[in-house]
């Protein structure tokens, strides 16, 4: 991974009240020698922990420590020093900070850069493990995932308290990457309204019972987090999945049904320029519904009718489409026909029976098949693999 991207880059890099502080000494170190100019504000509690001249020696920089403390050549620190941030990158974070994040409680510059930028923003917690995983400050990573945020970590570890358990501060290193990943990510589809579809419908058969399948939706859900982190504004559709971890900034729409599904996807295609069809959709439907718990003894045989082809219904001319195969024969012969039947730009073609690929899997193993031909991936991760969907695809977008 290049360095290079952050020489000359405006990095904010805000220190709270943990005794995690320490390893922002390193960071700051780390990102002064790959060239970045980075600005350390400190809280009020941090100053128990770490000096200002232990930021100042390595930085070059003046420290802020409070509102209007004029120890640079702005008129107003916190607001000037937002405006040409390139990132902010609050580490360690601790309980409270991230409380003023998630309700915009602006008590210290620290909070009033973060209102005032349009940088990114990179939050690594550290805190007790009990009170990493409380309620109330769930609720806040939650809030702060939804603004669009970045929280990396926290890591599992030996913590002050000497029990090992989540919310130990990320690394410096790992930091320093993901703060290179930030500056490295495409914008190519930074003009594009996108939908994705994820997981496996469910279609019932009385209270209790239903038609699923073993789709976990991890497919889905990469794609949208790299179309998301490409530019493009993201609507997921999905059904059931195992996690939606990290889809902040992504619009997020449950369904349950096949038909549920096809009536969102619908209500967004009049505003879209490409659907990702990755949700497992039910082939059919239980076609009358019981209201009450069907006895077992009468469980012989239930009527089914077809569910709608969603992806074959849409309009060509009117989006993008591309569509999966997950197969488990004649893979390459089955791609083809659905390239064709679906009138999609792209299938992406997996065969299910690879050991470690496919359904549940965090990696896959495709063909990516269109009019021009077909191009094989090794085994990779999904996020990878999505990465390498969004390249291919790209040339059909205007």
């Amino acid at each position: 991974m290049s360095k290079k991207i952050i020489k000359n880059k405006n990095i904010i890099l805000c220190v709270t009240g943990s005794i995690a502080a320490y390893k922002s000494i390193y960071l700051s170190s780390l990102l002064v020698k790959e060239g970045a100019n980075v600005q350390v504000m400190l809280s009020e509690s941090a100053k128990n922990f770490v000096g200002e001249s232990s930021f100042s020696g390595i930085t070059h920089n003046e420290v802020i420590t409070g509102y209007y403390d004029s120890k640079t050549s702005l008129s107003i620190d916190h607001i000037e020093i937002a405006k040409k941030a390139d990132v902010i990158v609050v580490a360690p974070a601790t309980a409270n900070i991230l409380a003023k994040i998630a309700l915009g409680i602006s008590s210290d510059p620290i909070v009033g850069s973060i209102l005032a930028t349009k940088a990114p923003i990179l939050i690594a917690p550290a805190m007790d493990g009990d009170m990493y995983s409380s309620k109330q400050i769930q609720g806040h990573i939650n809030e702060i995932n939804n603004l669009g945020y970045k929280i990396s970590g926290p890591e599992k570890g030996r913590l002050a308290s000497g029990i090992e358990e989540f919310g130990r501060m990320t690394e410096p290193e790992s930091l320093l990457d993901e703060i290179i990943n930030i500056f490295q990510k495409k914008k190519d589809y930074n003009q594009v309204e996108a939908i994705v579809t994820a997981g496996g419908t469910i279609e019932d058969i009385d209270p209790v019972r239903y038609i699923s399948n073993k789709s976990s939706g991890k497919m889905g859900i990469a794609l949208a987090k790299a179309l998301r982190d490409r530019g493009a504004v993201v609507n997921l559709v999905y059904g059931r999945v195992d996690s939606l971890e990290e889809t902040y900034g992504i619009n997020k729409i449950p369904t349950k049904s096949a038909v549920e599904m096809k009536n969102e996807i619908e209500k967004l295609i009049d505003r879209s320029q490409i659907i990702i069809m990755s949700a497992a959709v039910a082939d059919y439907r239980v076609k009358k519904i019981s209201k009450e718990k069907i006895k077992k003894d009468n469980l012989d045989s239930i009527q089914l009718e077809k569910n709608p082809d969603i992806l074959k219904s849409l309009d060509s001319s009117k989006i993008i489409k591309v569509g999966f195969a997950a197969e488990s024969e004649n893979l390459l012969i089955n791609a083809k026909k659905k390239l064709s039947s679906k009138d999609c730009k792209i299938i992406v073609a997996n065969d299910i029976t690879l050991e470690g690929s496919g359904f549940g899997s965090d990696n896959n193993k495709a063909v990516l098949v269109d009019n021009d031909g077909e191009e094989t991936f090794p085994l990779m991760s999904k996020n990878e693999l999505a990465h390498k969907i969004l390249d291919r695809a790209k040339k059909f977008i205007n």
